[in-house]
């Protein structure tokens, strides 16, 4: 029993360490070395995007709907591919306890213990990921909508001179919210993504706890290939 108890209370905690922890390294390096990070490049080249849109014109306008949509699937399929997850989760949870007797006869160093308890805790663990990645991912199409909408209502205006019923600073404070929620936008849906990344490594933690190791691994050298950029030398403004 202790064995059985050992190998779930150490590797699993490590297997999480490892995926927040890149993270941690990621952010950090964002915020002090933008231009080592692909996050960074997409920020800085997202911002001169936004910059180069004028006032006023369709055709700009009609770009910024198209380019934003495509983002808008992306994280629209994301949020369904968490939901559907989860509620699949929720269906297997009900016969769960009564399929924990296929793998009594097995090494619990490999599979891990088949405790009520523990298996109430691997599912719990993982949908909890995936609520957050749908909540996350509901914000960022929330903000990319908004953000459809503002960027086409940019229009040049004398300081003063609204039709709504309260006082604006400004067109540049007006395009500086716009640049604002844009980014939100992207903000939430790369965090809803990241942290289904994360989930799926809990997701396996039903087979044992070695492959949600190894998978904590994998998915941290896939993601270091898309997340950190091999070229030396790209000039980008800080966030």
């Amino acid at each position: 029993m202790r064995m059985k108890l050992d190998t779930d209370s150490v590797l699993v905690p490590l297997s999480l360490v490892i995926a927040i922890g890149y993270h941690v390294f990621l952010w950090n390096t964002f915020k002090h070395n933008p231009s080592r990070t692909s996050l960074g490049i997409d920020s800085s080249k997202r911002k001169s995007w936004f910059r180069d849109i004028k006032e006023g014109d369709d055709k700009t306008g009609m770009l910024a709907v198209q380019s934003l949509r495509n983002k808008k699937m992306v994280t629209i399929l994301t949020a369904t591919i968490t939901i559907v997850i989860f509620l699949s989760l929720a269906a297997v949870t009900n016969n769960s306890l009564n399929a924990s007797h296929l793998f009594t006869t097995a090494n619990h160093i490999f599979v891990g213990s088949q405790d009520g308890t523990v298996f109430v805790l691997k599912y719990a663990s993982a949908s909890l990921l995936l609520a957050a990645s749908f909540f996350f991912s509901s914000l960022a199409v929330s903000y990319l909508m908004d953000a459809n909408f503002l960027i086409n209502a940019i229009v040049k205006k004398p300081e003063g001179e609204c039709d709504c019923d309260y006082e604006m600073t400004g067109t540049e404070s007006f395009r500086e919210y716009t640049r604002l929620i844009l980014e939100r936008g992207f903000f939430m849906a790369m965090v809803g993504t990241r942290v289904m990344c994360v989930s799926i490594p809990l997701l396996l933690w039903m087979f044992g706890p070695l492959p949600v190791l190894a998978s904590s691994l994998g998915l941290v050298w896939v993601l270091y290939q898309f997340d950190f950029t091999s070229i030396p030398k790209i000039s980008v403004c800080r966030p």
